[in-house]
């Protein structure tokens, strides 16, 4: 089943998404216009069927969310092979490790409200954890913050994590009583650690004084409007479960049901497209950083904060099926991988793999745009087919991001750049010079090099757009006679802030 849901409204968020500008591609798009929604869907379905099909996946669910509305939702095959109900915008899926931002950010609220400290050792949380025995004498004790990017120094344990889901918390507790291993020493390295994020589960639970489970659900996620989701799926509508399966042996095989346990901190979440949707939204707004009101039930700075991690990245190309302009970079944050694109901007991204579901988000926070979806097959997460989807949008005109206001002090030193550029000399822009600037080049100097710059391209029009890159940075292009003229503006940090570096250049036509 496909549904266009162009403007569907999420208005219990009762959250405003800052307005993006008139779509405009950029050069590598092939349209003279952005594609219609219209046009763009039968490309971005063709790309998840082609992925269910060879994944052997019964249903699929997968929407778009953009300027805080699901402007489109496609749904795919079935949610139960037996009575064959096919999926819909309400079918309930696990998420699998897609719950771990849910957490982290459970984490930072009870940061922000003074009963946590992120640098402060996990033990004095989770108090079974000071008797532990450390890989070397000089190992670091973890730290909430090393939980919450993965270098508390645990192995990697998606296998056996993921069938922990069931453990009872009296059985977790014995296991932090005995002690666990370590794979190295905490802070040298990123490990992804489902244990890691079951501690952080019990962090959360002991100093809310709730289990970690309702903590999430009454401060995150009912105040987002997200009425069906949870993490206890034998309570959750049966009509509406998409059921896990394993493909095996040629066959489908049903998947167990696991019940809630200590391990959903790092995975156990039930949620539909249009419940995630609302959290989707939701953590797009904190971009860009802006005045104004706090409307969620986490400040817009914390939710930032998912991007934010520790020095372990890494570099290749992007993933899926188009290989982008450059390499892409990325490093784990706070329960969300942090990259950036060339094409894409920043992206923050996180699978989910769990017996008898695969799933996978997508978030383009500069162009207020996210992608996720969800299919019922083990391990079947669609995380190629989410990144090819988000390319799809790139070149249909789609990603169009959000300008960073000209401040008064930038605007007026762009002001002082060009009339130093009419006249020749540093003279009209004196007084907004940085006490660095002549000590760098010589008024002299100046001269020469505005009167070089002025004999290779003519008169300019030094009124043209300045793109700020910061408050305090900006760039831009003359038109001129005979060449353009392309520069870049950096004020000081002072107060008020002077002119401490002008950079110009000759483009060629």
């Amino acid at each position: 089943m496909r549904r266009s849901l162009s403007g569907y409204p999420l208005a219990t968020l009762g959250i405003s998404v800052a307005t993006l500008l008139t779509c405009r591609p950029s050069p590598a798009v092939a349209q003279s216009r952005p594609l219609a929604l219209e046009e763009l869907i039968p490309t971005l379905d063709g790309h998840f069927r082609s992925f269910m099909e060879a994944q052997h996946v019964p249903g699929l669910v997968y929407g778009i969310v953009r300027e805080g509305q699901l402007v489109h939702l496609t749904a795919m095959g079935v949610q139960d092979l037996e009575a064959r109900r096919p999926v819909d915008a309400n079918s309930l899926f696990r998420i699998a490790s897609m719950s771990k931002a849910f957490t982290a950010l459970a984490v930072l609220k009870l940061r922000d409200e003074g009963r946590l400290t992120l640098d402060a050792r996990a033990e004095e949380y989770v108090p079974e954890m000071r008797g532990w025995r450390y890989p070397t004498g000089d190992s670091p004790r973890i730290t909430v913050r090393d939980l919450l990017s993965h270098v508390a120094g645990f192995v990697t344990d998606d296998p056996w994590g993921d069938r922990q889901q069931v453990l009872a918390e009296e059985a977790f507790t014995r296991m932090l009583r005995d002690g666990v291993p370590f794979t190295r020493a905490p802070g040298t390295a990123f490990e992804y650690s489902n244990l890691g994020y079951a501690l952080l589960g019990r962090i959360i639970t002991n100093v809310s004084g709730r289990p970690y489970d309702a903590y999430i659900r009454q401060e995150i996620m009912r105040p987002l409007g997200m009425e069906v989701t949870g993490y206890d799926v034998f309570a959750s509508d049966a009509s509406h479960r998409a059921l896990g399966y394993r493909w095996e042996n040629e066959a489908w095989a049903r998947e167990p049901d696991m019940a809630h346990g200590v391990f959903g901190a790092m995975g156990g979440v039930e949620t539909s497209a249009t419940d995630y949707a609302r959290w989707v939204a939701f953590l797009l707004s904190a971009w860009p950083p802006r005045d104004g009101a706090e409307a969620g039930p986490v400040r817009r700075s914390s939710v930032r904060e998912l991007a934010e991690g520790l020095n372990f990245p890494s570099a290749g190309p992007r993933p899926g099926s188009f290989p982008g302009t450059c390499p892409f970079a990325s490093a784990y944050g706070k329960g969300m991988s942090a990259g950036v694109d060339c094409d894409l901007g920043l992206t923050l991204g996180h699978g989910g793999g769990y017996p008898g579901y695969g799933s996978y988000v997508l978030l383009l926070p500069e162009h207020g745009i996210g992608v996720f979806a969800f299919s019922n097959r083990t391990y079947s997460g669609p995380s190629r087919t989410v990144w090819d989807a988000a390319v799809e949008l790139h070149r249909a005109g789609w990603l169009t991001g959000t300008d960073v206001p000209v401040s008064a002090p930038l605007a007026s030193a762009y002001r002082a750049a060009g009339a130093m550029y009419e006249a020749g000399g540093l003279a009209p822009g004196r007084e907004l010079l940085a006490m660095n600037f002549l000590m760098d080049r010589s008024e002299e100097n100046w001269r020469r090099v505005l009167a070089t710059l002025k004999s290779e391209a003519g008169t300019c029009r030094t009124d043209a757009p300045l793109t700020a890159t910061g408050l305090l940075t900006g760039t831009f292009t003359w038109s001129c006679e005979r060449a353009d003229v392309r520069g870049t503006l950096l004020l000081a940090p002072t107060n008020p802030p002077g002119i401490q570096a002008l950079r110009l250049g000759i483009v060629g036509r």
